[in-house]
């Protein structure tokens, strides 16, 4: 969880600011312009978790280690720990031909802090635009597609408008990728690029899957990625290999040729490897001093509650990235002192709204859950209602329902309005605030005390019917209780 840090989730926490920090050096220290493409596109975890009894975790940092060392000299390799103790571990780590070593170690490295995700999970896999990174607890290397875990990402923008326009960018999409698809199996060693007719694209095969493995694994993604149309961007995620196209060209030219310098680059590393150092003995002592801190202050720890992790309010934190297009700026409609707000569409094709909480104290915790654990027990329609929330990821993120006519701010304080409330709106809206607020205060169960109520904190649906949201500063009180209170609370 991102508010609770176990001595196994320091260790590995601890391994990834090395990784970063040593990433952040090579990018500072690489003088040419360059894009590691470090956008993550795909992320699973299996449902097997390691035995709690053995020492995976140490392990699996040995692994990513090992990984690391092969990534930086051939950029990619595999490597496998078979200790007595625990789940043996499988690894394969493997960068797109076109990135040059520098930007190949930076994608390692922001894959390698992304997929600790996943663990005590036995096996995980993470796809970024530049690099594929996966473990598990068998020899998988020769596998070149997975029904069950093959899948493809479509982005939201269409490629083309409905008509003739469609039909040719359809056309010109299915021209380069079989064309990339031909030259990777039958020239280009598992590796292609092409463009055409303003359509871009880039396979890759992993060089574990042989040329036969290649070539299956890269037809059956083309007609995968074909299913992304009229959409202008998809990806096809498969075990053996990764597919792209794009109307935008997003590869290198040159590609793993474009370091020339070995010596700069030897200096670079020799750089790193005395930074990395010095971050180890700093590490060592942060972990020490969180190890001292949680056993003083032990009490102070949540427990996320059993019903809260097997209800039907807990969503997957990959769903609701997946549905917020990895929480992309396109999708973000709202910002408070609580997180950003994201618009989202799940796989049933429902749109809602994601609130998006990164915890760094006690009072974010209290407050997260105070606010889950409101909302989801009322039922007003002038409240916003609660449809779940994900706890499990490295942030916790809350799911509403989605209003499309967003806050009553927007409509009565921004100078470019784009409608004007009519006084019989207004004083509707007053009233449904209202009601919404009696509600709180006597209506249900519980006496619920809002305390920051304002225009930003009122949402309109499709009919401008008020809703109540954010509870997040929001009190619980018996009947026999005041809400007063000398606690600072709310929006100055």
């Amino acid at each position: 969880m991102a508010f609770k840090c176990h001595s196994n989730q320091c260790k590995i926490a601890a391994f990834d600011v090395v990784i970063l920090a040593v990433a952040t050096l090579l990018c500072f220290s690489h003088s040419a312009v360059s894009d590691p493409r470090i956008s993550e596109v795909g992320l699973y975890c299996g449902t097997h978790r390691a035995s709690p009894s053995g020492n995976y975790v140490p392990v699996f940092t040995k692994e990513m280690g090992r990984l690391q060392e092969l990534v930086s000299k051939n950029n990619w390799g595999t490597h496998s720990e078979e200790p007595s103790s625990t789940s043996p571990i499988y690894g394969l780590a493997q960068c797109f031909q076109d990135l040059s070593n520098i930007d190949c170690l930076q994608c390692f490295a922001a894959s390698r802090t992304k997929l600790p995700r996943c663990v005590p999970s036995v096996s995980g896999h993470i796809y970024l635009d530049g690099c594929f990174l996966r473990y598990d607890n068998y020899s998988f290397y020769s596998e070149d597609t997975d029904p069950l875990r093959d899948t493809v990402n479509c982005t939201t923008q269409y490629g083309g408008v409905a008509g003739e326009a469609e039909v040719v960018f359809g056309k010109s999409v299915g021209k380069v990728v079989e064309n990339v698809v031909r030259v990777a199996v039958n020239e280009g060693r598992g590796f292609a690029v092409g463009e055409g007719e303003g359509v871009y694209a880039l396979a890759q095969c992993w060089k574990t899957v042989g040329e036969k493995g290649c070539g299956d694994c890269l037809k059956k993604a083309g007609n995968e990625v074909r299913g992304c149309l009229p959409k202008k961007e998809g990806r096809a995620l498969n075990s053996g290999c990764y597919l792209r196209y794009s109307t935008v060209k997003f590869y290198n030219q040159g590609g793993e040729h474009g370091d020339g310098d070995d010596s700069s680059r030897k200096r670079t590393i020799i750089t790193a490897v005395s930074v990395l150092a010095a971050v180890v003995v700093v590490l060592s002592l942060l972990v020490s001093y969180v190890a001292f801190t949680k056993k003083r202050k032990k009490k102070d720890f949540i427990e996320i509650p059993s019903y809260l992790k097997n209800s039907s309010l807990n969503y997957k934190y990959e769903t609701l990235e997946k549905a917020t297009d990895y929480f992309s700026t396109p999708r973000k409609i709202g910002q408070g002192g609580a997180g950003s707000v994201f618009k989202g569409t799940l796989p049933n094709g429902k749109d809602v709204a994601v609130k998006r909480l990164i915890f760094n104290n006690r009072q974010w915790v209290d407050d997260f859950f105070n606010e889950v654990n409101l909302i989801s027990g009322i039922n007003h329609k002038n409240l916003v209602k609660l449809l779940g929330c994900s706890i499990e990821g490295p942030e916790s993120l809350i799911v509403y329902e989605y209003l499309p006519n967003k806050s009553l701010d927007h409509f009565i304080f921004e100078k470019d309005k784009t409608r004007i409330l009519k006084w019989k709106q207004r004083f509707e809206i007053i009233v449904g605030i209202a009601e919404g607020l009696a509600y709180l205060h006597g209506g249900s169960e519980i006496r619920i005390i809002h305390r920051d109520i304002k225009s930003s904190n009122v949402l309109l649906d499709e009919n401008l019917n008020p809703k109540i949201a954010d509870f997040g500063l929001a009190r619980c009180f018996g009947a026999d209780k005041t809400h007063l209170s000398t606690g600072i609370a709310g929006t100055l």
